[in-house]
């Protein structure tokens, strides 16, 4: 987030108030003076600049909602992220975390990262997995940053370093299989040696069950039990290690949390056995308590985990967007790949089609289209000449660019994955509803056990007799079914969003998300295909064959859609009626720059034929800045804006001229078609509208959440969704930063959501309380979203709110039961009318409810 004064406007005065992006060579204002490096960034800051007038009192909040460990972050706002005072020469370093898992570890990697020399501000997330840390590289190194976080069982690692990854998840499989290997072989004993001693087993006869408590109280049943003490241990602090681990970050912290729960019921268990081994003749032990519990958890988690990963493994391959390598130029004329690192301001890049831009700079050379929507949301390339800007992480679409490294030597694309990185650091995630129970309920329950114990000494217990009792309290409090309540609940909302191609990334989804206040949407890629059509025509069948045919030669996304129109006029007449528009019109794009409306492409080789024996020829071809034009099968066409045809003396009746005017206001791409000197009518296309689209944001608007769209392109590809009842508002023309600007304001007035689909809608998925993705955007949107939409059916945006409410359902039933039965059972084992072996038997029970619980499907019974 920008950083501001009180009055939300930027402290840099020759930077936008709103996103803080540069205004030079920029004419917008208004009426009170302020600068804005666009009109939609103007717009947004006329609508909501009043939201963050109080922002002293908004980030003191933050604050305190960070430094108690997030129990009050309610709205998975980040803490002051965008306000940190960062020193002069201090850097962001950016380090994915394996092994946070709930608020508690977000305060206390902060205060580690916080706490090593060199280190000026940090924030954790435990949503992202991502730790932000502003540190002086002069002083610290990013290998000694992750040592520091990598204490107490954290990974830290670059958040690029996938074996690092690979590693952690492995370390994750072993501890599990250890548990469930070692757990089995305890377990087995006690099965077979141990349990036979407490009751008397039917297939046991009375021979063996003297021999096997004869054995039991000899020196070789104390081996025994040392042995099974050793893979007890292994169980407890090798499987167990990420609840240990949780359990002392909450006391350090003092938020209890459920690890620190589970750990008191696990590691009590652990210690009576291991002092009744040693000190008591014919002991009983518990290790079989410790060796359930650590196991259940463990299994529970890791199920939890496995269903996220299978999640992000559905998603279907999506375009990586960050340039590594640039070509550039030397001294004697030839090329050389360097790492975009190793550029500096004034190298000259060259840049051929199908190639990103790897810095912002300037064309010096070359002519070609540009498609700069992966930055900017534009949905139509622009043509691209010496002298004009180019933008870092553009694609060169046709032609080719010989490109002067700006002279910061960096790309839009990079500072948009950058400020995706600080708002998901600064992301933090809410205390889970078990873990804000246990803060009340941990004291409640040791209080209990010692109440219990003590009582029992005073009544003339024995020491033994009275630890027991307060060791059946601690193992009696449910931990097991507490500990499962949320990430099996949370599992099963995933697994059913999976089966309805929902993918959903981040577990606190089903924690965060209550009622929506908000919901924002792209327009480009999200409420429309992002696919270019021809929508309308007012040429005959002969000339839109011709126009088709010399189309075919360009790359651009409107002569593309023109192209696709030769393959069957006859069928464009089907679809579209002769000569006339479709009852539903699909938005354009964004209004090409200057009025163009196609770019050209390669020049042919004379007498190239298109597709189909009987397909015209095109004899000859010619780019211009705002059309084509050529000659097919001998007849002169020109395809493009009225002004090419007044460039060439081609007449073009007020008619024409007049509708195509007309078609450019509501958004669309009109393009004059002439031959033979004449423009004897247009064609339009347009940007085609996702199905459903009304229907979803109709629902919405009914069920009271309000429905903006925030979008990149012109203000007219946007007049069918501001002329739409259901949308209250419309911004236009804003560019990343200014929507996660935005977003972040509408989160002051309440729970919003954000959903898009490209690089330039990252930030504000990032930034948003919840950002939905539909599948076939990039990589990066799909990085910043809680959730992706695979089939990218819009309709699927109610239902993941519809899981959400649903889990948070199970969630509290899974809860409710576990209280209900704590207060019977409790009251029982404080009494002493329950041993430690009947309270683990019904521990189990509890949990075996939640496991079936959580099993059904969170939707059938809705």
């Amino acid at each position: 987030m920008s950083a501001t004064r009180d009055d939300g406007s930027a402290d840099d005065p020759a930077a936008c108030t709103l996103c803080e992006l540069p205004t030079e060579g920029v004419d917008v204002t208004d009426g009170d003076g302020n600068r804005f490096c666009c009109t939609g960034c103007r717009d947004v800051y006329g609508a909501l600049g009043d939201v963050d007038v109080d922002a002293d009192a908004v980030r003191e909040r933050r604050r305190a909602d960070a430094g108690d460990g997030g129990a009050g972050v309610e709205d998975g706002a980040p803490a002051d992220d965008g306000d940190r005072d960062v020193p002069d020469g201090h850097e962001a370093t950016y380090l994915e975390v394996d092994g946070m898992h709930c608020a508690t570890c977000e305060a206390f990697i902060e205060t580690v990262a916080t706490d090593a020399e060199g280190v000026s501000g940090a924030s954790a997330s435990y949503v992202t997995d991502t730790v932000r840390i502003d540190r002086d590289p002069d002083a610290v190194t990013v290998e000694d940053l992750t040592e520091t976080v990598s204490g107490l069982g954290y990974s830290a690692y670059a958040r690029d370093d996938a074996f690092s990854r690979r590693q952690a998840s492995n370390m994750a499989t072993a501890r599990l299989a250890a548990g469930v290997l070692v757990g089995m072989a305890v377990m087995l004993q006690y099965i077979v040696l141990i349990y036979p001693t407490y009751f008397a087993f039917p297939f046991y006869d009375e021979r063996t069950l003297t021999y096997l408590n004869e054995a039991m109280a000899s020196t070789s049943g104390t081996y025994f039990f040392i042995v099974i003490g050793v893979l007890t241990t292994i169980v407890l602090f090798f499987t167990g290690k990420p609840i240990l681990r949780g359990a002392y970050v909450s006391a350090r912290t003092r938020s209890p949390n459920m690890d620190l729960l589970v750990a008191i019921a696990a590691v009590s268990a652990y210690l009576y056995s291991t002092l009744a081994v040693i000190f008591v003749e014919s002991p009983s032990i518990y290790y079989d308590v410790t060796v359930a519990i650590i196991v259940i958890v463990t299994v529970g988690n890791h199920y939890e985990d496995s269903v996220k990963d299978r999640a992000t493994e559905l998603l279907s391959e999506v375009t990586a967007v960050q340039v590594d390598d640039a070509r550039r130029l030397t001294a004697d004329g030839d090329t050389e790949s360097v790492a975009v690192e190793a550029l500096d301001p004034g190298d000259r890049l060259l840049v051929r089609a199908g190639e990103r831009v790897p810095v912002d700079g300037e064309a010096v050379d070359g002519d070609a289209a540009v498609d700069e929507s992966v930055v900017t949301g534009e949905s139509l390339a622009v043509r691209k000449v010496a002298g004009d800007a180019v933008v870092g992480g553009s694609v060169v679409t046709d032609g080719s660019l010989t490109v002067a490294v700006g002279p910061d030597a960096t790309s839009s694309l990079d500072r948009v994955a950058e400020l995706v990185y600080d708002l998901q650091s600064g992301n933090h995630g809410v205390q889970k509803l078990a873990d804000r129970l246990a803060t009340v309920f941990v004291p409640a329950v040791l209080v209990i056990a010692v109440v219990a114990a003590g009582a029992s000494l005073a009544l003339g217990g024995s020491p033994t007799n009275a630890m027991l009792v307060g060791l059946t309290v601690l193992i009696v409090s449910c931990p097991c079914a507490l500990g499962l309540a949320t990430p099996l609940a949370v599992a099963a909302g995933i697994r059913d969003a999976l089966e309805r191609s929902i993918v959903v990334f981040d577990d606190t989804v089903f924690e965060r998300i209550r009622d929506a206040d908000t919901v924002v949407f792209d327009k480009t890629g999200t409420l429309t295909t992002g696919e270019m059509r021809l929508i309308d025509r007012r040429i005959d069948d002969d000339l839109l064959r011709l126009a088709a045919a010399l189309e075919s030669r360009s790359a651009h996304p409107v002569g593309q859609a023109i192209a696709a129109a030769r393959s069957a006029a006859g069928a464009a007449d089907a679809a579209l009626g002769e000569g006339g528009a479709t009852p539903a019109v699909a938005d354009g794009g964004a209004e090409a720059v200057d009025g163009e409306a196609v770019d050209g492409g390669a020049e042919p080789v004379d007498g190239e034929t298109g597709e189909g024996g009987d397909a015209p020829a095109v004899e000859s071809f010619e780019s211009h800045a705002r059309g084509v034009s050529g000659v097919v099968d001998g007849v002169e066409v020109v395809v493009g804006h009225p002004d090419l045809f007044d460039e060439r003396g081609w007449s073009v009746p007020d008619e024409v001229r007049e509708a195509v005017a007309d078609a450019r206001d509501v958004g669309r791409v009109p393009v004059a078609v002439g031959r033979d000197g004449v423009a004897e009518g247009f064609v339009v296309v347009g940007d085609e509208l996702r199905d459903g689209w009304e229907e979803t944001v109709t629902a919405l608007d009914r069920s009271g959440v309000e429905v903006i769209v925030l979008t990149g392109d012109d203000e007219r590809a946007a007049t069918v969704f501001s002329e739409h009842d259901a949308v209250s508002s419309v911004f236009a023309g804003v560019p990343p930063e200014g929507k996660a600007e935005a977003v972040g304001r509408l989160k002051e007035r309440g729970v919003t959501v954000m959903v898009g689909d490209g690089t330039n809608d990252a930030p504000a998925l990032a930034a948003a309380d919840l950002g939905i993705a539909l599948g076939g955007g990039t990589a990066m949107a799909a990085d910043a979203a809680d959730v992706a939409i695979v089939d990218d059916d819009l309709g699927s945006v109610a239902t993941v709110f519809e899981l959400a409410r649903a889990a948070g359902r199970r969630v509290k039933g899974n809860i409710g039961w576990a209280f209900c039965y704590n207060a019977v059972a409790i009251p029982l084992a404080a009494t002493g009318l329950l041993n430690p072996l009947f309270a683990a038997v019904a521990m189990g029970a509890s949990s075996l409810l939640v496991v079936t619980n959580s099993s059904r499907a969170l939707l059938s019974d809705e």
